[in-house]
């Protein structure tokens, strides 16, 4: 008994610090990123390099360069204007597809949800050529709507995916009583399958709102205006100016972009959750 005892007390403290040693390694960058935030743009170039800067040498004046650029609000309230539509348009589009797909028996759904899996094994970044020759026919290019289409494009096979599997496990015989009182394929699409499926909606939307917020490739190919630029952008915009990095206000204006998605877990984690647990067990 003691020797089970033992084992199983070994067994605890190494995964307890396996879990220190993967905090340590995934925190560590976001701690550098902050602690450079905070010190002046010439320090980090200071020999021998520090990882914490002094205390007295402490400031805030990136932070407040930053803020007192005009610019960082106009390219903040961009990344939220494609962020936003980005999520609405994809949780509509791709509920609707995992709702037919996991709700009706069509001869054709087995090859449409194959193809969409298939999408999924794409590299976004082969189709920045004919994207960009397609934005251009459609005079999308230098516009904000010029990124939302492909956003919610790119994001569409993994949500429809995701919800998909929520869907299948509603009871069908909800569907059958609501149909049974003559209710119509879209008011049971609304009034049932989407409230029980906001989780997974919800989930998804999460990750859909990273995608389109921290997207640069695609952004800065198709955005050339200042004015319309979004914040993966404005960030790169320091990369190389006045002869050398600005490092200082890259990482405070990192830390203002994170603060967003740092709320958006917070308040969405319970979702967050119940959104990826929902749809992994049926019954």
């Amino acid at each position: 008994m003691k020797s089970l005892n033992g084992a199983r007390i070994r067994g605890m403290i190494l995964r307890y610090l396996l879990l220190a040693l993967g905090t340590v390694i995934f925190t560590l960058p976001m701690i550098y990123m902050i602690s450079t935030s905070l010190r002046p743009n010439g320090a980090l170039y200071e020999y021998p390099p520090r990882f914490f800067p002094k205390w007295e040498a402490l400031t805030l004046e990136n932070y407040g360069y930053i803020l007192n650029q005009s610019k960082f609000y106009v390219n903040f309230l961009n990344s939220v204007f494609v962020s936003l539509s980005t999520i609405t348009l994809a949780a509509a589009v791709s509920s609707a597809m995992a709702f037919v797909l996991g709700k009706f028996k069509l001869k054709a759904n087995k090859l449409i949800f194959g193809f969409i899996i298939l999408t999924m094994i794409i590299p976004g970044t082969t189709m920045i050529v004919p994207q960009f020759e397609l934005a251009t026919k459609l005079n999308l290019v230098n516009q904000l709507w010029g990124l939302i289409p492909f956003y919610v494009a790119w994001v569409i096979p993994f949500s429809t995916f995701m919800i998909k599997g929520f869907m299948e496990n509603i009871p069908g015989e909800i569907m059958e009583a609501s149909w049974i009182d003559g209710a119509s394929v879209w008011t049971v699409y609304t009034r049932i399958a989407l409230p029980l499926a906001s989780p997974a909606i919800a989930s998804v939307s999460i990750f859909n709102f990273l995608t389109a917020w921290e997207e640069y490739p695609w952004a800065n190919t198709v955005i050339n205006d200042t004015s319309k630029r979004t914040l993966p952008i404005a960030i790169a915009g320091f990369f190389g100016q006045h002869q050398f990095t600005q490092w200082g206000y890259v990482f405070a204006m990192s830390v203002l972009t994170l603060i967003p998605v740092v709320l958006i877990f917070i308040l969405c984690q319970k979702f967050f959750v119940q959104g990826l647990t929902a749809g992994s067990v049926k019954g």
